[in-house]
């Protein structure tokens, strides 16, 4: 069965393949005429194919019947801008992301330049294409340079980056194309939904984006959401205690941690010190919920957060680093206390408390849009993935010259001195011989402990860690130099070539030594992958150890069955020959726990998105309202059942009705009306509902002349935005804490996703009605304060009457 659908995947690629190949055959048939067209000419044809788009109803047939010129001219306009000409391998790209799909091709295949095919055609649709990027110099970088081929043809070209106004943003947005990072085009979603004015709203609907490096974005980013806080006053006092405790626990005594999951827990005789520290009889009580929580937050911080792998100390701050990358985060923190709890733990200064205001997962933010395609290196082994959550395949692009690296199956040691001895005896060898190296590590603790092996050999080398990056595009151009050793955390999204200098490829090219299998087989083809580009010899290798940290977390058990039976040589290398197959299944095994973390986080949100849309479109809905107060009535309508409800429920009886709460709630949220209820005349609960309507629809036609009324309408649009985000952001911690219990909802024989969906379901619902209470309670409010004010003018207009009228008496004598 597997092999029958490989089988059809795999056909359906090829044909899919030599479509495009026909389609490129055209486009070079065209390009002697298209070459000898006037650069007017040339933008001319932009301005002939708007119209034409604009034109037509049905796009598709429009878009296909110019796409193969298209790209003709943009391959014309890059040769005379840039001095680039598009090989046919990246045509075929350009093609594959045409379609929204992924357009998988290995490092220096020139994935910048097939970007921009599509995004050109795209563009010419009127409705903004974004070209998304996994940092700020890649944006910058894809900004200056093909956006110059845009701009010759006559587009309008934006950068989206951290740290711009609005304004700026703004006019980003509004271009034919905009370059930017993912994350901050994703949190410009989350802030326009916090706006208080259209006007300040900076993005427009979405249409087509382009995601480089795609699988870091959509893959090893999306475990974590984006998340906007606003800051809350912490204990700084209280942290640094917690932290000081959480030093004094020992494992399996006072806590317990699963390295699988990366949980922890109290022990009971935790519990009893931490009841003992603070003098406490019951931790679990509700008045010490903040005791507990900050003492979690603090054993968290201790055993799950490593310095120098998850996080690096600088400038008395704690700078979180992309475990994917290696990059530090720049402006990202942990929420709900972790940060502030690592902060006491390193003992520099603990800063404020972020406190979510808005959030979304990576996965639900790129599906808002209409079409997404995207480039890698590396994608395959994720391609069911992308399938089900994004409608992309992966199409595998030919390589513009054949691959002559060679990739070595590597060796096994049984302790990591033993590797990285054996690792510094194959560097120097290469090295004495002028060989440039480049060692891959997991982390930046590993990449120092890689650097202090040859600071004993006295061997030079440049470290590339979330500690150097501002070097790091100069060190990764020069890692090809002859005799050069680079050293450098993950590869991913690095986005600079690596060339090889004079006299380099005779001695075998860049060798890549990686000294730990990463939890993701693509981030290790990424490593490779710097090695052998366009052509050039190279050969890459690994050099791991069963005591690496994706080891003991995946397979420490079946480590120890396998132990007795390894057989080693002198320098602790493995020889049997079923580690490979046994390295291997343990990176299986880690990627299939990732999956699941990201599906879980996305089943998770699932829940969330709904319940966030519903509450951005009411935001959306009172923002751009031209008839406020008609929009509003719903929502009262809605509250006054609600207190019908709360009273006089449809199985009491009317004796047991709380009439009394009742005419206070209601009363409390009409103006100039009361409600009276004639109790002589009530039979049953039909007639008390009749006589409720009755009150509130005349209320409402007492409103009717202040429904233009601007103060009124202000002041009501205040009211509801403030009310909607209040009680949004309380309903996002509560869901917050909802989700930190799920785990423990198992034991209540049901599935505790379900129970997740139906209590948050619930919080919801008494959320909405929270936002229903509040606007129809200020309504009145603003409401008495203009007919109170009504009332006065007509006073006083009637005062002034009688004097008008005298002094007519008197001048008509």
């Amino acid at each position: 069965m597997l092999d029958t659908l490989k089988r059809i995947l795999g056909s359906e690629q090829q044909r899919k393949l030599k479509y495009y190949e026909k389609r490129v055959q055209r486009i070079n048939a065209m390009e002697d005429d298209i070459a000898r067209l006037t650069d007017d000419e040339l933008r001319q044809k932009t301005l002939q194919w708007k119209e034409v788009i604009e034109g037509i109803r049905r796009y598709k047939q429009g878009i296909e019947a110019i796409q193969e010129e298209a790209f003709a001219v943009v391959r014309e306009a890059s040769k005379r801008v840039l001095g680039k000409r598009h090989y046919d391998v990246q045509l075929i790209g350009g093609f594959a992301l045409l379609d929204g799909n992924i357009a998988e091709m290995p490092t220096g295949e020139g994935k910048t330049l097939v970007a921009s095919l599509p995004s050109y055609v795209k563009a010419l649709e009127g409705q903004g294409v974004h070209v998304i990027t996994v940092n700020e110099y890649l944006a910058r970088r894809d900004f200056e340079e093909i956006g110059k081929i845009h701009e010759f043809l006559g587009l309008t070209v934006g950068l989206n980056v951290p740290m711009m106004d609005r304004g700026q943003k703004a006019e980003a947005y509004q271009a034919d194309i905009t370059y930017g990072l993912g994350n901050e085009f994703g949190f410009d979603y989350l802030r326009d939904n916090l706006v208080n004015d259209m006007s300040q709203k900076v993005q427009r609907p979405y249409h087509f984006a382009i995601i480089d490096e795609v699988d870091s974005v959509l893959i090893d980013e999306s475990k974590t959401p984006l998340i906007i806080a606003a800051k809350t006053t912490v204990s700084a006092q209280l942290h640094h205690v917690c932290a000081m405790l959480a030093r004094r626990f020992e494992q399996d005594v006072h806590f317990t941690f699963d390295l699988l999951s990366k949980t922890t827990n109290l022990t009971d005789d935790g519990i009893q010190e931490v009841e003992k520290a603070f003098g406490v009889d019951n931790l679990y009580d509700l008045e010490h919920q903040t005791l507990y929580h900050y003492t979690i937050q603090a054993l968290r911080a201790r055993v799950m957060f490593k310095k120098d792998v998850d996080y690096i100390v600088k400038d008395d701050k704690i700078l979180l680093v992309d475990m994917f990358t290696g990059r530090v985060m720049e402006g990202r923190t942990l929420s709900d206390g972790l940060h502030q709890a690592i902060e006491a733990k390193e003992k520099v200064t603990v800063t404020e408390e972020n406190k979510t205001t808005a959030s979304i997962t990576v996965q639900n933010y790129y599906r808002m849009y209409p079409m997404l395609a995207g480039m890698t290196g590396t994608a395959k082994t994720e391609e069911k993935e992308f399938r089900e959550l994004y409608g992309m395949d992966v199409i595998q692009i030919p390589t513009n010259r054949p691959i002559i690296r060679k990739d070595n199956k590597g060796n096994v040691f049984l302790t990591k001195e033993n590797k990285y001895t054996a690792m510094l005896q194959e560097v120097k060898e290469r090295h004495e011989k002028g060989q440039p190296v480049l060692v891959g590590t997991t982390s930046i603790i590993q990449s120092e402990e890689v650097a202090s092996y040859l600071d004993k050999e006295q061997i030079p080398y440049q470290i590339l860690n979330a500690k150097s990056v501002e070097q790091e595009v100069e060190m990764i151009a020069n890692a090809g130099q002859l005799g050069q050793i680079t050293i450098a955390t993950n590869m991913a999204g690095r986005g600079t070539d690596i060339l090889l200098g004079d006299g380099v490829a005779e001695l075998g090219g860049l060798f890549v030594l990686g000294t730990e299998r990463h939890e993701s087989r693509r981030i290790d083809n990424q490593l490779k992958g710097r090695s052998g580009r366009q052509g050039d010899p190279g050969e890459s290798t690994f050099f791991v150890s069963v005591e690496d940290d994706i080891i003991q977390r995946f397979a420490s058990e079946e480590l120890e069955k396998k132990k007795d039976g390894f057989t080693l040589n002198v320098d602790g290398k493995i020889l049997n020959k079923d580690i490979y197959d046994f390295i291997d299944r343990v990176q299986r095994i880690s990627e299939g726990s990732n999956y699941s973390i990201r599906e879980y986080t996305l089943k998770l949100d699932d829940v969330i998105n709904e319940q966030r849309n519903v509450v951005y479109q009411l935001r959306d809905r009172w923002l751009a309202s031209e008839d406020l107060l008609k929009d509003l009535m719903p929502l009262v309508d809605g509250h006054f059942d609600n207190i019908m409800k709360k009273y006089c429920a449809e199985d009491l009886l009317p004796e047991e009705w709380d009439l009394q709460g009742l005419n206070f709630e209601v009363n409390q949220c009409l103006a100039d009306t009361t409600f009276e209820p004639e109790l002589t005349t009530i039979e049953d609960r039909e007639d008390l509902m009749k006589q409720l309507n009755d009150t509130t629809e005349a209320y409402k036609e007492r409103l009717k002349p202040f429904l233009q009324n601007e103060e009124l309408t202000g002041a009501m649009k205040r009211a509801c935005l403030s009310a909607v985000d209040h009680h949004y952001i309380r309903h996002l911690e509560q869901m917050t804490r909802l989700k930190e219990g799920i785990s423990m909802r198992r034991y209540q024989q049901e599935d505790p996703m379900r129970l997740y969906q139906n209590d948050g379901f619930e919080l919801f619902t008494m959320m909405y009605q929270n936002i229903e209470r509040d606007v129809t309670r200020q309504l009145a409010i603003v409401a008495n304060q203009l007919f109170e004010a009504q009332k006065s003018a007509k006073a006083a207009a009637e005062i002034a009457m009688p004097e008008a009228e005298s002094l007519e008496t008197v001048e008509g004598k």
